[in-house]
């Protein structure tokens, strides 16, 4: 009597696990079909999705859940259920109220196809995550509403919330909580919303599914590339051995799967950059992340032209071409710098040095005031003494000895100078401190005019 009893419980639980596998699917014995279906309690997990959030859905390898945000929209959101109809997949459709409303009988056939309807707002904004709590509830709660009054009953919408945009916010997440309501992210995506063919789609969509290996896909029902696309991305998950799966809200007849903590962790956590810039995707995200610790390869000898990455590597290092300058035309003329074959060691590949950063290019704003006032100077002054100093860091700086002697006159009142052009106001000999520019100069024999004549 035991024994039969746990034969009945066990051919019960695979019912529900495989509603529609590929051996029911009528007409296409080589269908992909859904192979079990997840019962989840929104009051135990509340926050879905590995790309923002720490818990994902309790899959195995190999296990992807379909879902489409943004419908219902004819004729593409039509095509994509006679799509999965053929393949007999379950999916879950989170959809607009205001479409919901404009298309009932959508609403309608997505339920009684077997999806899963479940709530994108009423109106689609992209401000979820700065709108005030009391006016992303209008928006939730309408989209509820409108979805609701489209397929006829409220408890036929599961309570499943997916933000536009995935523009989440903490505070609306604990609204949501407040309600018992799952705030569905994902885990990976086919980034089907921007301007990309069918193709592409598709490979996206199985790129990144092959680099998590399960996870919950977005797509959606309104972008024609996507409902192109579907018959292949289908094909190819049954190839390379994926399995759909359904996930459906636990009621009081239709208790939760049950599962293990351990299960619906993220593999790979989200990093804090990650939680804290999980809001506005798709379109700022990589931007606003900042690198820690930016690295940089440094160059070896193969970054010269050497084929060969051994210790030791024989050089022969040639200076820049020299133009060679005549009437009518530039010849270049390699110049071989030194003759003789030199050995120098090669630096190994893995080393990593630092990426400069804007302040390494910082420029002293007062500096190059004064250069600029200084090479003003010069021009009227050309045979002006200077003094040279170098200081530790092999930066010099050129200060005015004050040996000009104005003409009588009013100083600085527009008096000429010994080469008959005005001078400006009288100005005193530059402090020993002034600094002019980040120069290295190189003496020269100090000669007047007359010792040179």
């Amino acid at each position: 009597m035991r024994s039969a009893v746990a034969f009945c419980g066990l051919l019960a639980s695979l019912i529900v696990a495989a509603p529609a596998s590929a051996t029911e699917c009528a007409g296409n014995p080589g269908a992909l079909g859904t192979s079990r279906t997840i019962v989840v309690d929104p009051s135990e997990h509340n926050l879905l999705g590995g790309h923002q959030y720490r818990e994902s859905l309790p899959l195995n390898d190999k296990e992807v859940v379909i879902t489409f945000d943004d419908g219902p929209l004819p004729p593409y959101s039509n095509r994509i259920l006679e799509i999965l109809a053929q393949e007999c997949v379950k999916a879950t459709f989170f959809m607009v109220g205001r479409m919901a409303r404009a298309y009932p009988k959508i609403v309608r056939r997505v339920y009684d196809e077997g999806h899963t309807l479940a709530n994108h707002s009423q109106n689609h904004p992209f401000n979820f995550h700065r709108m005030s709590v009391d006016d992303a509830a209008r928006e939730i709660e309408g989209g509820f509403e409108s979805i609701a009054a489209a397929v006829g009953d409220p408890a036929k919408v599961a309570p499943f919330f997916r933000f536009p945009g995935l523009l989440r916010q903490d505070s609306v997440e604990h609204y949501l909580r407040s309600k018992q309501v799952m705030a569905w992210s994902v885990d990976f995506m086919a980034d089907d919303w921007t301007r990309i063919n069918s193709r592409e789609v598709v490979r996206r969509a199985l790129d990144r599914l092959e680099a998590k290996g399960k996870g919950i896909l977005l797509l959606h029902d309104i972008q024609p590339a996507t409902a192109l696309g579907l018959p292949d991305l289908l094909h190819e998950l049954k190839a390379r051995g994926y399995r759909v799966v359904h996930v459906v809200p636990a009621t009081a007849e239709r208790p939760r799967t049950a599962s293990t903590p351990e299960q619906w962790v993220v593999r790979h956590a989200p990093s804090r950059d990650q939680a804290a810039f999980r809001d506005p995707w798709p379109r700022a995200f990589p931007h606003r992340v900042r690198a820690t610790a930016a690295l940089l390869e440094t160059p070896s000898i193969t970054s010269f032209g050497a084929e060969t990455v051994d210790d030791t590597v024989p050089v022969t290092l040639v200076s820049p071409p020299e133009p060679l300058r005549g009437t009518d035309r530039e010849v270049a003329i390699p110049t071989i710098w030194p003759e003789e074959v030199i050995t120098i060691a090669a630096l190994p590949e893995v080393d990593l040095l630092p990426a400069p950063e804007a302040a390494n290019f910082r420029y002293n704003r007062v500096a190059r005031g004064h250069a600029k006032k200084d090479k003003n100077r010069d021009r009227r002054r050309p045979n002006r003494e200077v003094t040279h100093s170098i200081n530790p860091d092999i930066t010099g700086s050129v200060h005015d000895t004050g040996n000009r002697q104005p003409k009588a006159g009013k100083a600085g009142n527009g008096s000429k100078n010994s080469n008959g052009n005005k001078s400006g106001r009288a100005r005193s000999a530059a402090r020993p401190g002034d600094l002019i520019g980040h120069q290295i100069l190189i003496s020269s024999p100090q000669t007047s005019l007359a010792a040179r004549r």
